[in-house]
């Protein structure tokens, strides 16, 4: 499945650069990530657990960057491991800058495998697209927010291009109270039957 998208910002390339090189903000911009960690210039180990469909999935594996021109071009590219199955994929990102604006924009390519393919292709392209634009997105907002001014109150506002994606606690909590309440139910049915 390919993804295609671009951001505005309101920032010189070589600041979006830095950034795009920066574990710390890469960290936060990965849904569900659990740790980031460097091991050299240009490979990242990381965990992330995000939900896709009805399952929540921990996936663990390794961010390479590659093909990188200092700042003009790079591809990221990863593969996770779950027991759910795996997911792999890449993204071309490019910066260019024109009048102190600069647009990032990116190609995604991603493949999954086992049980997490079975849920079907349009769930599963739902949940790309959704992760993409959340990544690149919370990127965009974190090096270079929207700002605007009310102009009654001259309060400054900060203008969100993406809603931070909430942990899956409640979910998983209301997969396990809805499956002991059908063990119960069955088990009721079982002694009443008797």
């Amino acid at each position: 499945m390919k993804l295609i998208g671009s951001y505005k910002l309101n920032v010189k390339k070589e600041i979006i650069w830095q950034a795009l090189n920066n574990p710390d903000i890469l960290k936060q911009c990965i849904p569900g990530c659990e740790s980031f960690v460097k091991e050299s210039s240009t490979v990242f180990s990381v965990s992330a657990t995000n939900q896709i469909g009805p399952m929540n999935a921990t996936f663990s594996g390794k961010i390479n960057l590659s093909n990188i021109k200092e700042n003009e071009s790079y591809t990221i590219s990863g593969e996770g491991q779950s027991a759910v199955g795996f997911a792999n994929g890449n993204a071309n990102v490019k910066l260019a800058e024109e009048n102190g604006l600069t647009t990032l924009s990116y190609k995604v390519n991603v493949n999954v495998g086992g049980k997490v393919a079975q849920l079907g292709s349009r769930l599963i392209d739902g949940v790309a697209k959704k992760m993409s634009d959340y990544f690149f997105g919370r990127f965009a907002d974190l090096v270079a927010p929207i700002v605007k001014e009310e102009k009654e109150t001259g309060t400054v506002l900060e203008e969100k291009r993406v809603k931070e994606i909430k942990s899956n606690f409640l979910n998983k909590y209301i997969y396990l109270v809805t499956a002991i309440l059908i063990l119960l139910l069955v088990a009721i049915f079982y002694f009443v039957s008797r």
